[in-house]
C-alpha cells in the first residue's frame, strides 16, 4: 500500500502526492498524472501496478490549487465537476501545475531516471511535459486530450514519447491522431480498436485487451528508457 506525502512547487506551494513504493531496489521512477477525477481509487491502482513492476511511483494531486481533496468517481455528476476543475487550473498563469509536475519529478529522481504517464487529461500534461519540464527521460500519454488539437501538435517534446489512442475515441478524433502522428513521426503512436478512458478498469469503456497491450507496451517503453 501507499502512502500520501507533500510535495513543495517552485512557488512554495505544497502539493500532495500519492507514492508507491517497490518491494525492493527501485530500477527508476514513474510519475502517474491524474484524469480529471483526481487521484482516486484508480489512479491509486495504476501507481500502485507500476510500484509492483519495481519503480518508485508517484501521482501527484493536479486539482489542489483550485479545490483540495478531490478524489471522483466516473458518474455523470462526476464528469462535470471534473471538467470543472480542469477549466480552472486552465485558467491559472503559467507555469500552472506543471511546477507541481517538476516537483513530482524532482523527488521521483531519487529512484533513478524518471518517466512520466498520464491518462486523458494527464496524457495532455504529459505531453506539455515532455518539453517543458527537467529531469524526465521518457513520457507516455494514454488518450491525452486536447494534445493532438489546436496548437498543441506544435510541441517539440525533448524526451522520447510513447502516446496511446483508442479508434473510437468521440473527445479525439482520428484525423487528428493521424495528423499528430505524421507532425510527429519521432513520437511512437499506438491506436487501439477501444473507446476514450479504454485503460480504466473502473469506467464502461474499459477493454481488457487494449489495456493488457498498451500496458505492455508502456513498460517495454519505460523498461528502454529508464534502464
Amino acid at each position: 500500500m501507499g502512502h500520501f506525502i507533500d510535495l513543495q512547487a517552485a512557488d512554495g506551494t505544497a502539493v500532495p502526492a500519492y507514492v508507491a513504493e517497490p518491494a525492493g531496489a527501485p530500477k527508476g521512477a514513474v510519475v502517474v498524472t491524474q484524469e480529471i477525477f483526481g487521484v482516486n481509487a484508480h489512479i491509486r491502482a495504476v501507481a500502485d501496478g507500476y510500484a509492483a513492476q519495481g519503480y518508485l511511483a508517484v501521482a501527484p494531486a493536479m486539482f489542489q490549487r483550485v479545490q483540495p481533496g478531490v478524489e471522483l468517481g466516473y458518474g455523470e455528476a462526476d464528469m462535470k465537476a471534473g471538467f470543472g476543475y480542469k477549466t480552472a487550473v486552465d485558467a491559472l498563469p503559467a507555469p500552472g501545475v506543471l511546477q507541481d509536475l517538476q516537483a513530482a519529478v524532482d523527488y521521483a529522481a531519487r529512484a533513478g531516471k524518471v518517466g512520466i504517464v498520464g491518462y486523458c487529461w494527464g496524457g495532455l500534461l504529459v505531453w506539455r511535459a515532455a518539453e517543458q519540464l527537467k529531469g524526465l527521460s521518457a513520457a507516455v500519454a494514454y488518450y491525452g486530450g486536447g494534445m493532438t488539437a489546436g496548437t498543441e501538435p506544435a510541441r517539440k517534446p525533448r524526451v522520447p514519447v510513447l502516446a496511446h489512442f483508442g479508434d473510437r475515441d468521440h473527445w479525439i478524433t482520428l484525423d487528428s491522431v493521424e495528423a499528430f502522428r505524421q507532425a510527429h513521426p519521432e513520437v511512437e503512436v499506438h491506436v487501439y480498436a477501444a473507446d476514450h478512458g479504454f485503460n480504466c478498469d473502473m469506467r464502461g469503456s474499459y477493454d481488457k485487451a487494449a489495456a493488457d497491450l498498451a500496458r505492455q507496451r508502456t513498460l517495454a517503453f519505460f523498461a528502454k528508457h529508464l534502464g
